[in-house]
């Protein structure tokens, strides 16, 4: 069994946007109960989520757009960022140790204390452009990570892989000028964000899928174009920004994958790692909305991390 960490914190579910807001404080809970029912918990490294420093965040986003969700951030109520995304008394500590879960993650792995980690932390990040705010994202989780691996410790290269349903506008926008970072994204278009589905960037595979298709052009794509790529770039470590709404039983999206997929897909992942660097996969979970396909579908991605 590889050693992989559980990266959590409980100040990231008192982060709550209200009751009828999609992303839940319940996500995060939802998968550390299935951990517990299905006994994969005492297998994982359980670490508590450190906070990220101003300084690492301030390598991916803005001064002053740090600066002013700091000024907005409310002592009681809530106050909108954007349409669907708003600030609460706890968001700003919960953002934080989002954001640090994968800076921590990155110094486990590369301190040889565990091989692989998941981050099951909110706010998700892969939205957050250098200075928006949007869906649900104030801090880009994974790129703050990704920027630790490559100006702490001088990683060369690094390679992301989103299969939110929803594309990585932010992440794109980061490292769309950075070779040193190939992205691998899979996503229904049209759709929200509705935007960098086309960049062209040899280092940025993106792979749109239509409203109610299922897995098999994303394992195509994986077969003949991701893999090929990643072999060719050489990572010195693979981040995975971990979506789990493109299953058929999630009310933010129209795509039909199934639990399996994902377990599928990260041992076709995991696979890679094990190949090219050491097996070295840092995973923070983005999207899924639908509590038990949520639940299943993260639990079957973390014990597949687990697996050789």
């Amino acid at each position: 069994m590889t050693k992989t960490a559980l990266i959590f914190h409980e100040h990231c579910e008192l982060h709550d946007m209200g009751e009828d807001h999609p992303e839940s404080p319940r996500r995060t809970q939802a998968i550390r109960e299935q951990l517990i029912k299905t006994g994969l918990m005492p297998d994982l490294v359980q670490l508590r989520a450190e906070q990220a420093s101003t300084e690492q965040v301030l390598r991916v986003h803005h001064q002053t757009y740090v600066e002013q969700l700091d000024r907005i951030s409310p002592k009681q109520g809530l106050v909108q960022a954007d349409p669907d995304t708003l600030i609460g008394p706890y968001t700003w500590e919960a953002s934080y140790r989002a954001a640090g879960a994968g800076v921590q993650a990155v110094d486990g792995i590369l301190n040889g204390e565990f091989d692989r980690a998941f981050c099951a932390v909110r706010p998700p990040g892969h939205h957050a452009e250098p200075n928006v705010t949007m869906g649900f994202c104030f801090f880009n989780n994974v790129a703050i990570a990704v920027e630790h691996a490559i100006k702490h410790h001088g990683l060369k290269k690094v390679a992301i892989i989103d299969f939110d349903v929803h594309q990585c506008n932010g992440t794109i926008e980061m490292f769309q000028n950075r070779p040193d970072v190939a992205i691998f994204t899979s996503f229904q278009h049209p759709f929200y964000p509705n935007s960098h589905w086309a960049a062209e960037h040899p280092h940025i595979h993106l792979t749109p899928m239509v409203a109610y298709s299922d897995f098999r052009d994303v394992k195509l794509a994986w077969q003949e174009q991701w893999r090929p790529a990643l072999v060719a770039h050489q990572p010195e470590m693979i981040f995975i920004s971990a979506g789990f709404d493109a299953h058929t039983k999630d009310p933010m999206s129209q795509t039909n994958w199934q639990s399996e997929d994902f377990y599928w897909l990260t041992d076709a992942i995991v696979t890679l790692a094990n190949e090219l660097c050491a097996g070295r996969i840092v995973s923070v979970l983005e999207g899924g909305y639908h509590l038990a396909a949520l639940a299943e579908s993260a639990e079957l991605h973390i014990r597949r991390l687990t697996e050789e």
